[in-house]
């Protein structure tokens, strides 16, 4: 051999890439599996792409692939010859148990891992095909996309008592009406509002409701209130069959002057007038802040006028949205654009409402913040571009990677979607988030692949590479990386499935969507993103340009295009952070600041609450805030409706006395559950059987069928009694507002009656905002329930409220949110025992991610965010995003030997640290976009989000490296060795190769691929060849 001055094409490498390449024997994570060169299949170009044939034929078979050498006679050393390693290495320890099962499961992953990294770096157009054509196969499901936006099918558990009362209840009474309500205020706060130049301009806006018209687009027909009204009687003061508006459910004091502004104004007493409306207790109801003369008790003076106008209900369900097109067009047309042109109207101030109110904000709101769904993607393509390659641009960069990786992504998203549909899994409004859920699993599986495919070159100069040794490098490399993704991915999965057996449908069904875009996004990052990064790979060997691959650059020599300088970040945690948090005292502060930070999340968890938080929904600026202020201030006890249902005519009238007295059971209850509101006024106490005792009492039945009373003073007959009262409810009759109370089967026989009532306003202030008292809600339910059952004398009844269904939701939604967590932190550990196969690895780690929840929760109470529909998806997502963090780390650490578990963590921690980091600060990105959202969804995704990301991140890189390396098990036979540093030389000539290695270094085999290698004694740098 020549001396050294004068050895051609000298390359100087690390010894890493050869030590761990010559473990490959005993390394299936990083290299070949065992037995490589021996009884192999050899996959070369001459086999050509005959896709599925070949696939198949190495996927089910028991010996590993391996593709040819490179032509340039270098190989890279496989295992050390059997004398060499009888003089080298130690006896082997014996293995326990759990210890081989381990060994087992890890060799069987990266053997399977390598065979389809094989497959997809031999045919990456083949696997990119077979990619897309599975996604667009699958993603044709979305053709039966079952969407559902009703909250009574999404958010409250099925077949519930709430449920039965509500289907018992409709069946008597069917929804009936839409509410319109305008409350109107002086100018000058707190000031009378019962002028008559107030009331003229009141009465004017009424009139502008009533005679404006609407019309649904490509439609000719007009409609106006009274063609669209829930038809009443009583509504004036004066009964006028002319009239219209008498025929109509409005609600005011305006009725005083039959609606009519040239009676209003011609009317000189209005005080007189407004005193004649009925008891103290009905102005109440209309008036918000009313003052009465303490002698007289006549009406003074009061701050606010409220006006409410009801339209027949005509909605219908489709594809689970309920629709009601006319009476939205007339909500929109001229009750919201009367109300909303307060310049017509300017001594008042108007806050209103109508029923499309919240569907019209809340949409409006979450499509005006599309725009930073779509701002997060940018930023995380931006972010993928910049730390996937090398350099930031020139050769070396992998923006076309960050491109396939958000294809990737794209792709999983609408194969599961069309999976998910097919299988015909309800779609609801907060299924929008899962899009950030799959970029923040995506990426972080990209940067795992992507960082195997850098570390596995190692040494190894592209150009030396050829089409063979490049599908060595990725199988290789998929090897190494398949391990971990499947850890991750599998524990994502399992924990989301667990939480698809909730018993509220959106968050079920929330769950089976995102387990089943996981096992796409593992599958595709498999396959679609090793083909693309062996595509990518041949693109810059050919030096042509990223992104615009069809155009080349200038040739440079790049001397240092071997892989052998470890990256900034890998850099950082092996010099300086490893040895920071691993040193005596380093350890000692984590475990103290950490176990600080666990105390305080158990304070958080314990105190965290559940509320209403329907109206965090609304946008800040919305009029609907406005409107609920000014209601809570000046309709404090005018809260949610109250039916209680009394069934069986029969029935009804041998209890006739009791429920005309009902009053009196209801009285008192106020202050205390079940939180009834007084019943002394018609808006929070209606019962038709008290109205026409005293009907009957001071007018006979002369009037409503001449029926022959009593001495009780009601009919003699069961049949005259429903006579009577059929004709007492008549739409022209004198009780015709209790029409909608009273329900006749198809033959006028008495089926049913309901009483109304009314719960008192139960809100509360909580940091500051005003929410809906989620546990007074809850105890209200539960106590009507319990006082209408203790009623014996008056069953068959049952009580209803629309609100029930939301309260059956809050009732169960805490205890949901704790089972799904706690069941999918459990199977995360049995995720992880099973991958692993050690108890101490999977124990430590499960106990890692519980204690990153335990935070979460912690920082949700001191943050304000309290358990709700919103939140508890979120904290779910928390688990399967945490999840990811620690177990990249806790696996790597497992296929690191080392003479300490300190070095092994260190050597884990530079190895996926920067995968890890990368992958979290991407998704941080993404998410922190959305905090500049008004969208109450969008901003509490991005702040769990966040939480989720720093303390998931802060646990895997910082606390579990210091628990592994105290308890840390040992790690697999087949671990990868320490690194090193010691420089080594390839030689490339175009006589047989020689590699000399250091003194420590083990030595190739020749195999039928390789030409002959000879071993130096020395390091090259002092002896000759």
């Amino acid at each position: 051999m020549a001396d050294k001055e004068t050895t051609p094409n000298k390359v100087s490498i690390s010894t890493k890439s050869a030590v761990s390449s010559s473990n490959n024997a005993d390394n299936p994570s990083s290299t070949a599996p065992p037995n490589e060169e021996k009884n192999s299949r050899e996959v070369t170009a001459a086999d050509g792409d005959d896709g599925f044939d070949a696939f198949l034929g190495f996927l089910y078979s028991d010996k590993p692939i391996t593709p040819n050498t490179n032509s340039n006679n270098q190989t890279m050393s496989r295992s050390p010859p059997p004398q060499q390693q009888q003089e080298e290495q130690p006896a082997p320890q014996k293995r326990s148990g759990c210890e081989a099962v381990g060994d087992k499961v890890d060799e069987s992953i990266s053997s399977f891992f390598y065979k389809i990294g094989n497959f997809c770096s031999f045919r990456p157009k083949t696997t990119i095909a077979i990619a897309l054509v599975v996604a667009i196969a699958c993603a044709s499901g979305m053709v039966k996309l079952n969407t559902e936006s009703r909250p009574e099918k999404l958010w409250v558990p099925q077949n519930t008592q709430a449920e039965v009362e509500q289907d018992q209840f409709l069946s008597y009474f069917p929804p009936s009406s839409r509410f319109n309500n305008v409350i109107a205020t002086a100018k000058e706060t707190g000031t009378n509002v019962l002028t008559k130049d107030s009331l003229v301009e009141a009465m004017k806006m009424h009139e502008s409701i009533e005679t404006g018209k609407s019309q649904l687009e490509g439609e000719k027909e007009s409609y106006t209130f009274t063609n669209l009204c829930t038809p009443a009687g009583g509504s004036c003061a004066t009964p006028d069959s002319t009239n219209l508006i008498c025929n109509c459910l409005v609600v005011s004091v305006l009725k005083m002057w039959n609606y009519n502004l040239a009676t209003l104004e011609a009317d000189a007493n209005i005080m007189g007038t407004l005193n004649e409306y009925g008891k103290r207790e009905d102005l109440e109801g209309v008036l918000g802040a009313p003052v009465f003369d303490p002698n007289s008790g006549a009406l003074v003076s009061a701050e606010a006028v409220s006006i409410s106008y009801f339209l027949s209900d005509r909605s219908t369900v489709e594809n689970g949205n309920t629709i009601d097109p006319v009476n939205e067009a007339w909500e929109g047309q001229v009750f919201l654009e009367t109300v909303q042109d307060g310049d017509q109207f300017p001594s008042l101030d108007l806050s209103y409402l109508s029923t499309r109110s919240f569907g019209d904000e809340f949409g409006g709101e979450i499509s005006g913040d599309i725009v930073f769904v779509q701002i997060s993607y940018v930023v995380a393509f931006i972010f993928l571009g910049a730390t996937l390659g090398s350099k930031l641009c020139g050769r070396g960069s992998r923006w076309a990677m960050a491109m396939s990786a958000l294809v990737l992504i794209a792709m999983a998203t609408v194969a599961g979607f069309g999976i998910a549909s097919l299988l015909g899994l309800l779609y609801g409004p907060v299924h929008s988030i899962l899009p950030f859920v799959l970029l923040g699993i995506g990426v972080d599986d990209a940067f795992v692949i992507a960082n195997a495919f850098d570390r596995e070159r190692e040494g190894v100069p592209r150009e030396s590479e050829d089409d063979e040794s490049l599908v060595k490098r990725g199988s290789r490399s998929l090897a190494r990386a398949g391990a971990s993704i499947t850890v991750t991915s599998l524990t994502d999965l399992v924990a989301f499935a667990i939480s698809s057996t909730s018993a509220l449908p959106a968050l079920a069904s929330f769950c089976a969507f995102a387990s089943i875009n996981i096992f796409f996004l593992w599958a595709f990052a498999a396959t679609f993103f090793t083909a693309t990064m062996i595509l990518d790979e041949k693109r810059q060997k050919a030096n042509r340009r990223d992104m615009l691959c069809c155009m080349t650059r200038k040739t440079i020599p790049d001397e240092e295009d071997t892989g052998t300088k470890e990256g900034r970040i890998p850099t950082y945690f092996r010099k300086y952070h490893a040895p920071n948090i691993l040193s005596k005292q380093g350890k000692a502060l984590t475990l103290l600041c950490f176990t600080a930070l666990f105390i305080f999340g158990v304070f958080g968890l314990v105190n965290l609450p559940v509320e209403d938080s329907a109206r965090n929904f609304i946008p800040q600026d919305s009029y609907i805030n406005d409107y609920s202020a000014t209601a809570d201030k000046y309709f404090p006890s005018s809260g949610t409706s109250l039916y209680i249902t009394f069934e069986t005519g029969p029935i009804i009238y041998n209890n006739r006395d009791e429920l005309a007295a009902l009053n009196t059971r209801v009285t008192g209850l106020s202050d205390k559950p079940p939180y009834i509101a007084e019943p002394n006024s018609e808006s929070t106490y209606q019962n038709v059987m008290t109205g026409l005792k005293q009907f009957l009492s001071t007018s006979g039945t002369a009037t409503i069928g001449n029926a022959a009373l009593g001495e009780d003073g009601w009919p003699t007959t069961y049949d005259d009694f429903v006579l009577t009262l059929s004709s007492y409810v008549n739409f022209q009759g004198p009780g015709a507002t209790y029409r909608g109370d009273v329900a006749f089967d198809a033959a006028d026989n008495l089926e049913a009656y309901r009483v109304k009532l009314e719960y008192v306003r139960l809100t509360k202030e909580f940091r500051g905002d005003t929410l809906d008292d989620a546990s007074r809600q809850i105890e209200a339910m539960d106590a009507t329930r319990e006082m209408v059952e203790d009623w014996k004398d008056l069953q068959p009844s049952f009580p209803y409220s629309a609100k029930f269904i939301s309260i059956e939701g809050f009732k169960i939604i805490g205890t949901e949110l704790y089972r799904n967590v706690g069941l999918a932190i459990l199977c995360v550990g049995v995720i992880v025992l099973i991958t692993v196969a050690s108890f101490r690895a999977a124990l430590i780690i499960t106990m890692n991610v519980a204690f990153c929840i335990v935070e979460i929760l912690g920082f949700m109470y001191a943050l304000g965010i309290v358990i709700d529909s919103v939140s508890v998806i979120n904290v779910v997502l928390a688990v399967g995003l945490s999840v990811d963090y620690s177990a990249h780390i806790g696996h790597c650490f497992m296929v690191k030997s080392g003479d300490s578990n300190d070095a092994r963590a260190t050597e884990a921690l530079a190895d996926i640290g920067s995968s890890v980091l990368n992958g979290a600060i991407s998704t941080f990105l993404a998410v922190a976009v959305l905090l500049f959202s008004s969208s109450y969804v969008f901003k509490t995704l991005a702040i769990q989000f966040a939480l989720t990301v720093v303390l998931g991140v802060i646990h895997g890189l910082i606390l579990l490296p210091v628990l592994l390396s105290l308890f840390g098990p040992s790690p697999f036979k087949s671990a990868e060795p320490p690194h090193q540093t010691e420089s080594i030389e390839i030689v490339k000539s175009n006589t047989p190769e020689v590699t000399i290695f250091p003194e420590h270094a083990t030595v190739p085999e020749k195999t039928e691929h390789a030409e002959s290698l000879e071993v130096s004694p020395e390091p090259a740098e002092t002896k000759d060849t």
